[in-house]
């Protein structure tokens, strides 16, 4: 009789030290709800956008590409984490329980944007910021999954102040380029949505706020970092900027 796979659809990471802080089920079911639900919006939001249908005034192709971006965002958290990263993989892959300030800064872009659109619906008119809004989207979107392929076992969702005995200093690929690709592709993938949106006020709130959390991030995340690689990391360091701005 052949053994039955083991892990075959369990989402429990194999280190302890990466379990989910269990505000979400950890379990194959809420995974796939969560995957079906974001599908949905993800669909929802795309054909919005490509259809450009306007049957209502709130219903406009600015707000269709947020949202699939949005769900895009948190379902390719998990699924890239799912593949190539599974030992660290669980529900709290999806990055849903990202803190209050987080989802509080996409109810305020999504705020500014409905009342701008119901008051001042010529404010909203502007392709061009919005065309440029996408591409940053895609850029951002693509550096930051490509960066976690690329580092696979090596990247964490958390900043590791232990070295782990198979963990490795990537410097090759998108890292050559981007000292912290994810991080910067998630800043400019943040910005991106708010030139969609073409929100002036949330734009500046999302640049700083961003800026803030990443540069405190970054600077922590290198303290380990030269603990863990020494002369290495600094060489790297030298040689590798991150690419955001006013951050070496």
């Amino acid at each position: 009789m052949t053994a039955r796979p083991t892990r075959g659809l369990e989402t429990n990471p194999s280190n302890s030290e990466f379990a989910p802080n269990e505000l979400i089920p950890n379990t194959p079911l809420a995974a796939s709800l969560i995957s079906f639900i974001l599908g949905g919006i993800f669909s929802l939001g795309a054909a919005t956008y490509f259809l450009d249908v306007n049957k209502w005034w709130w219903c406009t192709s600015q707000l269709g590409f947020f949202l699939a971006a949005w769900a895009a965002f948190h379902w390719g958290e998990f699924a890239v984490t799912a593949g190539w990263n599974r030992d660290k993989c669980s529900i709290d892959s999806f990055l849903l329980d990202n803190g209050w300030l987080y989802h509080a800064a996409h109810g305020c872009a999504l705020t500014e944007y409905i009342l701008t659109l119901y008051f001042r619906p010529s404010w909203k008119t502007f392709p061009y910021y919005s065309f440029i809004g996408v591409l940053l989207v895609i850029v951002g979107q693509t550096l930051r999954s490509s960066a976690m392929i690329h580092a696979s076992t090596n990247f964490s969702h958390q900043v590791q102040f232990r070295k782990a005995v198979d963990h490795t200093l990537v410097t090759s690929g998108v890292y050559a380029w981007f000292r912290h690709p994810s991080y910067a592709g998630f800043f400019y993938w943040g910005l991106g949505t708010q030139l969609v949106l073409q929100n002036p006020i949330c734009f500046l709130l999302y640049a700083a706020l961003l800026w803030r959390f990443f540069s405190r991030r970054i600077r922590a995340e290198e303290y380990a970092l030269i603990k863990f690689f020494g002369d290495d990391y600094k060489q790297y360091r030298k040689a590798v900027g991150t690419r955001i701005p006013f951050i070496p």
